[in-house]
């Protein structure tokens, strides 16, 4: 198994610059917020208008104070930036990676990227830093080439050939995956889930601000995830998009802490 379900939170040290990171700092004013639906409105839980929420324009009055209050008391729970992502706690999950047998360390050269990937690649190597998500590395036997691919949930924006703005987030070539033991455990299925609302008048569901980041990965293990780039050599602190096993961590964790739910 790739997941690490700890028992004793003392296992894990807290020299781990991800978990010494700050959350507490209130976060800058975004800088454009995004048209919504004409059902939807942007309101702010503070007078300086710099945490906006996103809730229905149908409540008036006092119905809407009662949600604003309940927000306002679980402010922790909700993320504007990166830095305020505290992760889940190590004592309740962390990510392993675990080797296959005989597998030795694999490094690969940095590649050459073109002009407007690379302006993608700086973004990130320069905020990655500064939410505890990545490190400097320079004795790491594993060592992979960065590249950059479009996803629904990437954090750097930039225009495509057809001059629209596409979400990107770099990803590193992964010859780890090869050699990485793989975890089976079972993946929910979405049929299933929604089978389990049939006749039901209400439902919810959880939006999770870049969910897999907010997993740790063992110490030990981290500088398995180290990638290059002509900005430096990098580490990661907490679990990202792409890594082998990550999507079953994350079905682990989530079972575990909604246990009582399923």
């Amino acid at each position: 198994m790739s997941t690490q379900l700890v028992s004793d939170p003392n296992q894990v040290s807290q020299s781990d610059p991800k978990l010494t990171n700050d959350t507490t700092s209130s976060p800058s004013p975004p800088t454009k917020l995004k048209p919504l639906p004409n059902h939807l409105k942007y309101t702010y839980l503070d007078a300086e208008q710099q945490l906006p929420v996103i809730i229905v324009n149908n409540l008036h009055g006092e119905k809407e104070e009662k949600l604003l209050d309940v927000l306002r008391q679980h402010k922790k729970a909700i993320g504007w930036k990166l830095s305020n992502l505290p992760g889940i706690n190590p004592s309740i999950c962390m990510h392993r990676i675990l080797m296959e047998e005989e597998a030795g360390p694999i490094r690969q050269q940095q590649r050459r990227l073109n002009l407007t990937i690379l302006d993608v690649v700086k973004k990130e190597v320069t905020k990655l830093p500064v939410a505890g998500i990545i490190y400097p590395i320079s004795d790491s036997q594993w060592v992979s080439p960065v590249q950059v691919v479009p996803k629904k949930f990437g954090m750097t924006v930039m225009k495509n050939q057809h001059n629209e703005l596409v979400l990107m987030r770099i990803q590193n070539s992964w010859k780890l995956t090869q050699v990485t033991y793989k975890d089976h455990f079972p993946l929910a299925f979405i049929d299933r889930v929604l089978e389990k609302l049939v006749g039901k008048s209400h439902y919810y569901f959880i939006d999770v601000f870049f969910g897999y980041m907010q997993i740790h990965i063992a110490l030990e293990d981290q500088h398995k995830t180290t990638f290059t780039c002509p900005f430096g050599t990098f580490a990661y602190t907490c679990m990202l998009f792409g890594l082998c096993n990550a999507p079953s961590t994350f079905q682990c964790c989530m079972t575990s802490i909604f246990s009582n739910l399923l």
